[in-house]
């Protein structure tokens, strides 16, 4: 392994000040130290998922309240990446990434010691800052710090964290809820911030683009404003049936304004000359405007094959949290190994036709998963679909990246990888609501019809009940319980009844959202035809 210098080596001393030299002549160590940071915030995007019902019980918190604690981070993580990406332009990608961890570690010790629900959502609303923060500095440090002959690598890093973590979150969550509390889920994080703090100090050298930048304070606010009220809409409008929220306000109008912020600020730095948050030059760059379309299809499609899959392993199958979690680990080992390679391949041939191969590989394996999953199937017969979802994930992130920001001029970094996350993660929010209605009006129906199949089973008086009870079900994804008075016998049966009506519901609902997360893949890989070649270098 090669030596790492410290930040004051005359070596590493001097700052970016132009787009030609690299900053640092040991650019991997430093791309280690600025994952270590991005895997925290992912992985804690996920893993406070499997300990809903422990926060229930453990903290006095309600349904509502638990899952706000969770949406809540992913809120205030998504809305402000465009200006936190521009941040790093004016201050430096180091600083800022500091300052985030030095949040996100802070916010999690203040999880860790939460005594109500209150406090513990406060604090994970902080987590989110602190993930926003460093977030996008990690695709700007590789930009900065990477000659264009490796930044395929190194995205190829990057994209092994995207898909390795956020399916770590549960099984590291199941072990820790199994055997330690639910607090640890937020205390580990405290001692590998604090280290990532001295390390990110000692070695990563000071990174900022080539020119003085100012903050656009009016575009700021017009994009926190835009995006939070599509994002808030996008995550809350299952709650609220989307209807009405309080008065004349409902969801519908609070994504409304959104859009209607987002188009005021987007007319408002195309009349900006001087220094807008967001330089609509960077969609002058064909491979830029293309790679995005392509992320927000491609989340809108990638983002339901775990939402669906570990509720039909959890709630069809009766897996627990942990058992899912090492159910779906061969998927994010190989999307972490094929991502290392696809980077390389990258580098080689450019992105493009790498990522069409993804894609088209991930539609396959979502139909092979369709076709296998059943009411008893078991996990081994789900292997084939995970390994070629797995192998396709890792075709998929780093070359993305890498076509996305191909010819951009590293001073726009900040810029670029703000605007850029910003998209995928409206994408991921949007794919979220509108599977998550699909797969719940396609449950429903599917759960009647079974039901009303399987009612001959039970006794005459609790048909009906069964029926009704059953279709409601696909509110809460989960099998309805057996009606109070019941003799023992009876009960046994009504549960045996509804669990298989409930399986088998589930995979026909199941079937109809990989078809259709298929469907949006697929096109993500044709507009990749769209790319243009790869852009010269700018090293």
């Amino acid at each position: 392994m090669p030596e790492i210098k410290p930040e004051n080596h005359p070596e590493n001393h001097a700052e970016l000040e132009s787009a030609e030299p690299p900053v640092t002549r040991r650019p991997w160590p430093v791309l280690a130290i600025m994952c270590i940071g991005f895997f925290m915030a992912l992985l804690d995007g996920s893993i406070v998922n499997v300990a809903v019902p422990t926060l229930i019980h453990g903290i006095d918190a309600s349904y509502d309240q638990v899952l706000w604690i969770i949406d809540g981070y992913l809120l205030v993580f998504s809305v402000p990446l465009i200006t936190t990406g521009r941040l790093g332009d004016i201050f430096g990608y180091r600083r800022l990434y500091v300052i985030g961890i030095i949040t996100f570690t802070a916010a999690s010790a203040l999880c860790g010691l939460a005594g109500s629900p209150s406090w513990l959502l406060a604090a994970r609303l902080l987590q989110g800052l602190g993930g926003a923060l460093l977030f996008p500095q990690v695709i700007s440090s590789i930009l900065t710090i990477f000659p264009a002959r490796q930044r395929g690598r190194a995205f190829g890093v990057f994209g092994a964290i995207v898909g390795f973590a956020p399916i770590l979150g549960p099984v590291l969550g199941g072990f820790l809820l199994a055997h330690l509390s639910w607090r640890w889920i937020f205390f580990i994080n405290v001692p590998i911030g604090i280290i990532t703090v001295v390390l990110a100090l000692t070695f990563a050298p000071p990174m900022r683009s080539g020119r003085a930048h100012r903050l656009d304070l009016p575009g700021v606010a017009l994009a926190t404003a835009g995006v939070g009220g599509i994002v808030f809409g996008l995550i809350e409008g299952e709650r609220y049936g989307w209807g009405t929220i309080a008065g004349p306000i409902g969801i519908p109008s609070v994504i409304a304004a959104g859009v209607a912020l987002l188009v005021v600020f987007v007319l408002s730095q195309r009349r900006r000359r001087d220094e807008p948050l967001m330089p609509l030059a960077l969609f002058g760059v064909r491979n830029f405007a293309v790679g995005n379309w392509v992320g927000f299809v491609f989340q809108l499609g990638m983002i339901g094959i775990m939402f669906v899959l570990v509720l039909y392993l959890q709630m069809a199958r009766g897996y627990s949290a942990l058992e899912t979690g090492l159910v779906v680990l061969p998927n994010a080992v190989l999307t972490a190994v094929g991502s290392a390679y696809a980077g390389r391949l990258s580098d080689r041939f450019g992105g493009k036709y790498i990522l069409m191969t993804g894609l088209a590989l991930l539609a396959t394996g979502l139909l092979v998963l369709a076709v296998m999953a059943g009411p008893d199937t078991d996990a081994w017969s789900l292997l084939p679909g995970l390994l070629i979802i797995g192998v396709a994930s890792g075709a998929t992130f780093a070359p993305l990246q890498q076509a996305t920001m191909d010819g951009l001029d590293p001073r726009l970094a900040g810029a670029a990888s703000g605007v850029s996350s910003t998209i995928r993660q409206v994408g991921g929010v949007l794919g979220t609501a509108v599977l998550g209605a699909l797969l719940a009006a396609r449950l429903a129906s599917a759960l009647r019809e079974e039901a009303e199949k399987r009612a001959g089973a039970l006794p005459a008086h609790l048909r009906a009940r069964f029926v009704d009870d059953s279709a409601a079900a696909a509110r809460h994804y989960r099998p309805p319980t057996p009606p109070g008075g019941l003799d023992a016998a009876t009960a046994g049966l009504y549960g045996r009844v509804t669990a298989d009506t409930f399986a088998t519901g589930f995979v026909t609902a199941m079937q109809t959202a990989f078809v259709a997360c298929a469907v949006a893949l697929v096109i993500a890989a044709l507009f990749c035809l769209m790319f243009g070649p790869p852009g010269r270098p700018r090293d």
